[in-house]
């Protein structure tokens, strides 16, 4: 398998944090999008949106960091990490959702703006973000994982963009339970940890 991904990207962050804590052995291509790779005409046969990260599998041609997670416990049997049941698997999915909306749109966007230089509204996005990190705060006031006592690829979707808020300036200290479940996912085996920048707030650290 490989992963065509960029170190600093939280959706292929995203892809490989899942591919590690699946236990899926895989190697790394980094594409350079300073260069716009991504863009070029070979990597648009992989992927016509030119987005990373973009799973290899023999034959087979994954894009978009969460339908990867979806791939790999499919083909892999890893059940454990998306629940069986029709509301299991819904409540997973609606976090997935969550991971495309909300976050992508508040600390995903956030941090795009202080570490890629995009041109969002720093007040919106920043006020979705913290929108969003209350509620998931609250969510997880009694359980240990985003939708129950053990992980799912739920909050492998949610971790990179969350970890990541305070280089978008989105503050963490307000969210006990966030910190408390950032700590749990990264003590889980298999682990690999988001390349940090030293951008927004962790500019000041």
């Amino acid at each position: 398998m490989k992963l065509y991904y960029h170190p600093l990207s939280g959706h292929s962050h995203r892809a490989h944090l899942g591919l590690s804590l699946l236990g899926i052995p895989h190697d790394l291509t980094e594409v350079n999008l300073a260069q716009a790779e991504h863009k070029s005409p070979e990597f648009l046969k992989l992927n016509p949106f030119g987005q990373i990260p973009v799973l290899i599998d023999g034959d087979t041609v994954i894009a978009d960091s969460n339908a990867i997670l979806i791939y790999a416990v499919r083909k892999f049997g890893k059940t454990e990490w998306l629940p069986q049941t029709p509301a299991g698997e819904a409540a997973v999915q609606r976090w997935l959702s969550v991971a495309a909306g909300e976050i992508a749109y508040g600390p995903c966007a956030a941090r795009l703006i202080t570490v890629f230089g995009r041109a969002f509204n720093a007040d919106e996005v920043i006020a979705r973000a913290h929108r969003v990190l209350g509620l998931i705060d609250e969510t997880l006031t009694d359980r240990a994982f985003i939708t129950g006592a053990t992980p799912t690829i739920a909050d492998i979707a949610l971790y990179s963009y969350v970890f990541g808020a305070p280089e978008g300036n989105v503050d963490l200290s307000g969210y006990p339970q966030v910190l408390a479940w950032l700590a749990r996912i990264q003590a889980l085996p298999g682990f690999v940890a988001f390349k940090e920048s030293p951008a927004g707030l962790r500019a000041t650290q």
